[in-house]
């Protein structure tokens, strides 16, 4: 049981538990582990702006984050990606299995629009090889994420 499984299991809403063998950090390892495709695969990213507040962005593992129009989109000079401990401190979650859902610190997240568009998805839910499946509506109704585009 993980924070991410709690508020999950609190919310009332289906998903799907998935386990696979860690053996190395990558959301497109764990597709391949998985044998679904990596574009449904959802990295966590912890992220922060100019004024050191992290936030979240939820993005396909099959691609990367601009971080010129990240930036752009959430009125920032610059972003950068949060160093280890500080992803870890303020997710609550190690590296490798962090999860947008049940964080320690209350953080904006971000989704790229696309991902809400999918038909299901995989995502992690607080620990290394453990994932949930389940469809964009059980973001969107737990997390309340800003629809943003921000593919390279």
């Amino acid at each position: 049981m993980t924070p991410a499984i709690k508020v999950l299991d609190e919310s009332g809403l289906e998903y799907s538990k998935h386990l696979y063998d860690y053996k190395k950090s990558g959301a497109v390892i764990a597709a391949e582990l998985m044998n679904v495709d990596p574009h449904v695969m959802i990295k966590t990213l912890v992220m922060q702006g100019d004024n050191y507040k992290p936030f979240i962005v939820l993005m396909h593992a099959d691609k990367e984050v601009s971080l010129k129009e990240l930036a752009r989109q959430v009125g920032a000079k610059n972003v950068s990606t949060v160093n280890v401990k500080d992803a870890q401190k303020y997710t609550g979650y190690i590296v490798g299995g962090i999860s947008p859902f049940g964080t320690r610190r209350e953080l904006s997240v971000y989704v790229q629009d696309t991902i809400l568009e999918l038909p299901f998805l995989y995502i992690n839910v607080g620990r290394r090889g453990f994932l949930a499946g389940m469809t964009p509506e059980v973001l969107r109704k737990i997390l309340n994420p800003t629809p943003i585009d921000v593919t390279k």
